[in-house]
């Protein structure tokens, strides 16, 4: 059980209570979809407070914790809770400096501890469920894929394109996108996050796609680009090389290698064969209830892969006033290596 574990972690860092106010952890630890509400959990109580609006969802949604309605500052209430705590875990990432500055006029006397990084560690790897549920996001992007091939046309815009996705992944059964969708196309294709504009699609542009939905929660990560006309040996020799990086990073990941090893990996192909420079970012990142999670594989993640993680691997080559070229599958790091969940094809894709 989440609960038990968040209280095993806290135990061996000494932290007697913890406040969890980030949505994605509220729902991690408690399964509440409501926009306000605290989590208090000590080591013999968990409470959820929350106001008028969002009390009886809250009692149907975290059946586990003692729900507290709350009518004035939510921290006055938690004071009360705190009774005999002295040393309290709070998530720094997710306070505003006003937030904390209540947070130590209303909890007075109390020693705060930073606690993010112990939801972010129990995160990390996923359960069951968990990646049954992202399997389901990442099947409707590799078919919201399919469904745009015919839609990308001479003269179709960008905005149109990324608007289409929306309606596809909805119709499909996601429940949002996880992310503002990249859709970049010509010399834009050189822009990593290159967001749809009002730019047509012309004759001899890359077009990258790089969107995700979001299913029960969970996210999935997608990008694949294919070529409007006729491509030049150029288009082909930047593709292959950018394919074949994804393709010997995915092969080497397996637990025990580090992001950065990983990361390493790619680079070094694309660096080899002359575009090193034109590779500026990351290898990938983890994703779950939010899009990019801690590990990171870039060349300065240390952190090691453990079996159940859930990464994105997304090598890249941008040429400003060129265009560009990303390919990205979401893998699951299992016992003895990866299983690659996203199913879209990556053969290069010509519409002409």
């Amino acid at each position: 059980m989440r609960i038990n574990r968040l209280r095993q972690q806290m135990a061996e860092r000494a932290i007697e209570g913890i406040i969890v106010s980030s949505s994605p952890n509220i729902y991690y630890l408690s399964g509440f979809t409501g926009t306000n509400a605290l989590l208090f959990i000590t080591q013999s109580k968990s409470y959820l407070l929350t106001d008028f609006r969002y009390v009886e969802q809250a009692k149907l949604e975290a059946p586990d914790f003692e729900i507290i309605k709350t009518d004035k500052d939510t921290y006055q209430t938690m004071d009360s809770l705190a009774e005999g705590i002295t040393t309290i875990g709070v998530e720094e990432q997710a306070v505003t400096l006003a937030q904390y500055r209540q947070l130590e006029k209303s909890l007075s006397g109390k020693v705060f501890k930073e606690a993010s990084t112990i939801l972010q560690e129990m995160r990390q790897v996923k359960d069951e469920q968990e990646i049954e549920i992202i399997k389901q996001a990442i099947k409707i992007t590799d078919q919201a894929f399919d469904l745009i091939l015919p839609d990308l046309k001479l003269g179709v815009r960008e905005e149109e394109i990324s608007l289409k996705l929306e309606y596809s992944l909805r119709k499909l059964g996601a429940s949002g996108k996880s992310f503002d969708y990249i859709v970049a196309s010509g010399h834009r294709a050189a822009l990593p996050h290159g967001v749809a504009t009002a730019k047509q699609i012309e004759k001899g542009d890359f077009v990258t796609l790089d969107f995700g939905a979001k299913y029960q929660r969970y996210c999935s990560d997608f990008t694949r680009t294919v070529f409007i006309g006729k491509p030049e040996a150029n288009h082909r020799e930047v593709y292959d090389i950018v394919l074949q990086a994804q393709l010997a990073a995915i092969e080497v990941v397996k637990p025990g290698l580090t992001g950065r090893e990983v990361d390493a990996v790619a680079r070094e192909l694309i660096t080899k064969a002359g575009y090193g420079e034109y590779f500026g970012h990351g290898l990938g990142h983890s994703l779950g209830l939010e899009i990019h999670e801690p590990p990171s594989l870039n060349p300065r993640e240390e952190k090691v892969l453990q079996p159940g993680m859930v990464v994105t691997i997304e090598p890249g080559i941008y040429l400003p006033g060129w265009g560009g070229v990303r390919i990205e599958d979401v893998v699951l790091v299992t016992n003895t290596g990866a299983e690659v969940l996203t199913q879209a094809s990556k053969q290069f894709i010509i519409i002409d």
